[in-house]
């Protein structure tokens, strides 16, 4: 910016003598070489940060942090406050409070949550997404798959012939004489033909029918969903590979304990009876009920694993006390996998819309302890039987829990610890009296194997011994586990394995294969598959891609009387 002449600085003034020409002329000269000699110094971001912290000749008694912090501690000194009107003051100070709230991010330090709450920095995501979830199908692995064509899959079986003690088909003594006669001919038939021979042998057989059904799981990404995940991961890729796993999974949970309704199959399970309810002491470990003041009541269900529960059984209640449990037990019917139980309380009963789920047990009996449940599910949603379906079939449970089984028993107990495994040394010698079956493996849930494990380790009567050996001195492994059970009927070892969805309280005794010769049963289980498994993409009919996987077959078993089952295991 240009300087003003010398007559606007130092012409005529109302207050000061007049000068002349000459005498501005030398003062406005000695005006611009003072200018010129003045000492000069270019101001930097340092020299403001060393002003604010040396207070800049104000007396600080702390030091700001920001140049809204200086300016407010500078307005509060004498030098300031004696200087300005108040008016003018005042609106210096409303100027920096609006300052303030209109740019934040200039009177604040920048730190990990400010001027941004999430900080302004960089996220450590590591793609693509974790997918931690168990996808174990042992069964699915195992059994025999096989191609099925039209609407069933169809064999006939002869079931007995004489001699065989099977099938209904009785025996006779052979022995004959040189006179003997017999006469082959049916009753009241002229054919009168009588040859020195035995009796004839006679059969039993049928006919099976196992239909087929379809089978179909499904999934949908957005369009939104799959751009947005560019870079991190390929969602459609995800939502393919979720889907095979899903479908695969549902299959395993089918294989082992799916139930149908068509003819030939389980059918639904109908509720367990002769509820009842008694109000105990609780004892030691237990927890006495809280929420309960007055009465309780129970209705229960028949578990039918993964895939549902029969209708709900009668009510049954009972008064409480402080410090009380109560024990609810029923009687199950056959295939039930345990019992699920809904609680209700009040002075009367309440309905089935307040009476929520409790719990499940493997056994006909149940504890109510510690809190009553006041929410989740509610025995109002228990309006229909979810225990079987129109279209699926039998899986192993109930094929080896209903009435073609080899053996079937309830416990209603823990497992025998006088004895162990005697529980089951009793199914091998009653399927082997039965049809001379060998089974080959016992399907457990882990808590059931577990409990037989210790069953061993902690019985009097059995040869079970720790043994530290020299090179353990220094460390020794704890624990063991029954992985074979021998078959004291005929010697051989039966496998014990722990499949990963059985229901707490089950077992399942198999046969893989038929201990005779010539049976046609190549493999006593079998999957029937008319299409099996396949992925299907639909066209692109909205801002979406779906796919669906499907699979039309069926599960069968050419001989469930050589497998069995041990259920309703008490939890210990």
């Amino acid at each position: 910016m240009a300087l003003p002449n010398a007559d606007v600085l130092f012409g005529d003034s109302p207050y000061a003598p007049p000068l002349s020409k000459a005498d501005a002329a030398v003062r406005f000269d000695e005006l611009m070489k003072a200018i010129d000699n003045a000492p000069t110094r270019t101001v930097g971001a340092q020299d403001v940060v060393a002003a604010f912290s040396a207070g800049h000749g104000l007396d600080f008694t702390s030091q700001p942090t920001s140049a809204y912090g200086m300016l407010t501690k500078a307005l509060d000194t004498p030098a300031i406050t004696k200087g300005l009107s108040p008016e003018a003051l005042a609106s210096v100070t409303d100027a920096l409070a609006q300052l303030k709230a209109q740019q934040p991010d200039l009177v604040k330090d920048i730190t990990t949550s400010s001027p941004l709450s999430s900080g302004l920095v960089a996220f450590d995501l590591e793609a693509p997404a974790k997918l931690l979830t168990p996808r174990p199908t042992p069964l699915r692995n195992r059994i025999a798959r096989r191609k099925g064509v039209g609407l069933s899959h169809r064999f006939k079986r002869i079931t007995g012939i004489t001699g065989s003690g099977t099938g209904g088909v009785g025996v006779f003594h052979p022995g004959i004489a040189d006179s003997t006669q017999t006469n082959f001919a049916p009753a009241g038939a002229s054919n009168s033909l009588y040859y020195a021979r035995g009796p004839k042998i006679s059969y039993a057989g049928d006919d099976q029918v196992v239909p087929y059904f379809q089978f179909s799981a499904s999934d949908e990404v957005t369009w939104s969903a799959q751009y947005a995940g560019q870079g991190y991961q390929d969602v459609r890729q995800l939502s393919r590979t979720s889907l095979l796993y899903s479908s695969m999974l549902l299959e395993e949970r089918m294989l082992l304990m799916g139930r149908g309704t068509a003819t030939g199959f389980s059918g639904a399970l109908t509720a367990p009876t002769g509820v009842t309810l008694a109000a105990r002491s609780a004892a030691a470990g237990e927890t006495a009920i809280s929420g309960a003041t007055t009465n309780v009541y129970v209705k229960v269900t028949s578990d039918a694993g993964d895939f549902g529960q029969s209708v709900l059984s009668s009510a049954a209640n009972v008064a409480v006390s402080a410090g009380q449990v109560v024990d609810v037990t029923c009687t199950l019917p056959a295939g039930a996998t345990g019992v699920r139980v809904y609680v209700s309380t009040g002075a009367s009963d309440p309905g089935d819309a307040s009476r929520w789920y409790a719990g499940r047990s493997g056994y006909n009996l149940f504890t109510l302890q510690g809190a009553l449940p006041t929410a989740g599910v509610a025995a109002s949603t228990v309006t229909a039987d979810t225990s079987a379906y129109a279209n699926g079939y039998d899986g192993i449970l109930p094929i080896v829990t209903g009435p073609n089984s080899g053996y079937t028993r309830q416990l209603n107990a823990a497992l025998s610890t006088q004895s162990p495994g005697s529980e089951f040394q009793t199914a091998f010698a009653a399927m082997y009296q039965a049809v001379k079956a060998e089974p080959d493996r016992i399907l457990f849930n882990g808590s059931d194997r577990k409990q037989l494990s210790e069953a061993l380790k902690g019985s009097s009567s059995s040869n079970y011994r720790l043994t530290v050996t020299q090179d353990q001195l220094t460390g020794v492994t704890l624990g063991d586990v029954v992985n074979t059970i021998i078959n004291e009927v005929n010697g051989k070892g039966v496998a014990v394995e722990v499949h990963p969805w059985m229901p707490q309280g089950n077992t399942a005794i198999l046969s893989d294969t038929l201990p005779m010769p010539d049976t046609q049963v190549s493999d006593v289980w079998a999957v029937y598959n008319v299409q099996d498994l396949m992925g299907v993409d639909w066209p692109v009919q909205q801002f979406a891609y779906e796919s669906s996987s499907y699979w039309y077959g069926t599960f069968l078993c050419y001989a469930p009387a050589w497998n069995g089952s041990v259920t309703g295991i008490k939890l210990v």
